[in-house]
């Protein structure tokens, strides 16, 4: 259940949230990986979920798998190019209630420059006060994105026949947003 005193504006806490990605590698295993961020908001509204908001940017220079080496790939125009583009962002232009604990939350995602609406479900996975009396409500949840959607088309062909890199990127966000007071 979504209680109704969680109504009210909340900043997304860097330290205790992720914003992630799951791409295929050789067609045969998943590469992790995260991207820092910058700066997230939201106002909730118990009582009308379509009035709730949510903003996100995100550091493209940032991206990490925790490999350098792919890390420095990742930043380049192949992929994210970071240089030309620092920011991936995220707008909500719709909130919908599916069920007291299940939303879905639809915007504009900005990569590259290239911007596309998508439509994340998320889950309502409590609330708790903190150790400073602060209110924090949890949230997680994903979406899959095709990477060639925002101009992301590098790829090497396998010996095996298959390719390097899966088109289709599953995003994954696991957040904890406390109530501004």
């Amino acid at each position: 259940m979504f209680p109704h005193e969680l109504t009210g504006t909340y900043t997304i806490d860097p330290a205790h949230s992720r914003f992630g990605f799951v791409a295929r590698h050789a067609m045969i295993t998943k590469v992790r990986g995260s991207l820092p961020l910058l700066k997230a908001t939201a106002y909730l509204d118990a009582a009308n979920p379509a009035a709730s908001t949510v903003e996100v940017k995100l550091d493209a220079a940032g991206v990490n798998t925790g490999n350098p080496q792919r890390d420095g790939h990742l930043r380049t125009s192949d992929f994210l190019d970071a240089e030309t583009h620092p920011h991936i962002t995220f707008t909500s232009t719709g909130v919908k209630r599916i069920d007291d604990a299940a939303f879905e939350v639809t915007g504009p995602l900005t990569i590259r420059g290239i911007t596309r609406e998508i439509t994340v479900p998320l889950e309502y996975t409590g609330t708790a006060i903190d150790a400073q009396g602060l209110t924090r409500a949890g949230f997680e949840g994903g979406t899959v994105i095709n990477r060639k959607d925002y101009g992301v088309s590098f790829n090497a062909v396998l010996e095996t026949g298959g390719v390097m890199i899966s088109e289709k990127i599953t995003l994954e966000f696991d957040l904890s947003a406390v109530k501004n007071v």
